[in-house]
């Protein structure tokens, strides 16, 4: 089987752009908000930094990165009256990250924080490197936030020969298959957590986002669903002799959604933290990719078919460079209008939902 690298989501503000279609992503974050402001409250009133040091991974290219960081300065400057601190933040992704994106960005973004903040100033810095890793120096983090981003494995699990015709965990894939993707989600997530304990201040808080399923059943259609109804589209360019039954069967996604019983064994087993918050969020395949005004604006008829197209966007924008790595560019055209069209059947049959885990850490002293 051939090992897909880690790849970055499509850069640049082109209309497959990441930057251009990630509003479920933004719509998670939003959904994370109550959480974030919990756990920055606590820290605040806990550690009373002079200079509070935020590192975001998996920042990406689009506007969410910053977005994240304005949302946290938000809050810090309404807790903490005249004696605000310092901002040192840190970007972090992929080496092969579209950084320039958000750079690009910064001078906005200063000024408008500028007009939030009483002390300042807001220090913003790229990390290239993958968050499987240490980036940072020992006790110098202050608060973790991740978006979307951790269920993306550091590779692709070895011992999937036999999850022909998928592309991730499915409804057919054999007990092997789970078996491999859950072994490499349990080496990487526990990495993720020995990395963080070392970089963290003592009390230090995290606050993290990213796919997940409500059942212990890791085949449950949820969590894989529109990582399936990809595995159709590119089966349909094999009918269609666009390529090779082979090329598929040999393709998987580093993807894993855990259940909430998983992230909880590998908290408690690394044992460097404390679980604050652990919760589920859906997020409703009709809505995932829309602004508030483009929904209220579509017709009842139109609304599904919307949907489905908008969702396909979304989707490309987050995984299309891998597919580009093991499939070439030439098919993405078809294929993802192929994905279109079979996902807006399936939203038009059945409640389709995107489920997130949010989760709240602390670190132990």
């Amino acid at each position: 089987m051939e090992v897909v690298p880690m790849l970055p989501m499509n850069g640049g503000s082109g209309d497959t752009s990441y930057a251009k279609n990630s509003l479920l992503q933004r719509e998670v974050i939003n959904r994370m908000k109550p959480v974030m402001e919990e756990a920055i409250t606590n820290l605040c009133n806990t550690i009373h930094p002079t200079t509070l040091a935020i590192a975001d991974f998996g920042c990406s290219s689009g506007p969410n990165a910053l977005y994240t960081v304005s949302q946290i300065i938000q809050v810090v400057e309404r807790i903490s009256g005249q004696e605000s601190p310092e901002y040192q933040v840190f970007l972090n992704d992929l080496p092969t990250n579209d950084f320039n994106t958000i750079f690009k960005s910064l001078p906005s973004f200063q000024q408008e924080m500028k007009k939030l903040m009483r002390v300042g100033p807001c220090l913003v810095n790229g990390v290239p490197g993958s968050f499987y890793g240490r980036l940072f120096p020992k006790n110098i983090v202050h608060f973790v936030h991740s978006s979307s981003s951790i269920h993306w494995l550091s590779q692709v699990p070895y011992g999937l020969e036999n999850n022909k015709g998928n592309i991730c965990v499915a409804n057919s894939s054999p007990a092997s298959v789970y078996k491999a993707y859950y072994h490499q989600f349990q080496k990487d997530f526990s990495s993720f957590l020995k990395c963080r304990s070392e970089e963290l201040v003592a009390r230090g808080r995290m606050a993290l986002t990213f796919l997940g399923r409500t059942s212990e059943d890791p085949c449950k259609h949820e969590s894989s669903c529109f990582f399936e109804l990809l595995a159709l589209a590119l089966n349909q360019l094999v009918s269609e002799g666009l390529i090779e039954e082979e090329k598929v069967n040999s393709f998987n996604f580093p993807q894993y959604s855990p259940s909430p019983t998983e992230v909880k064994l590998e908290v408690e087993k690394e044992g460097s933290f404390r679980i604050n918050r652990l919760e589920l969020t859906e997020i409703d395949w009709n809505n995932a990719s829309k602004t508030e005004s483009d929904q209220e604006e579509e017709d009842d008829d139109d609304a599904v078919k919307n949907s489905g197209y908008s969702l396909a966007k979304c989707v490309r924008g987050g995984v299309e460079p891998f597919l580009v790595g093991h499939f070439g560019e030439e098919i993405m055209d078809k294929l993802f209008s192929h994905y279109a069209e079979i996902v807006t059947v399936r939203m038009s049959k059945e409640k389709t939902a995107f489920v997130f885990l949010i989760l709240s850490l602390t670190k132990k002293e």
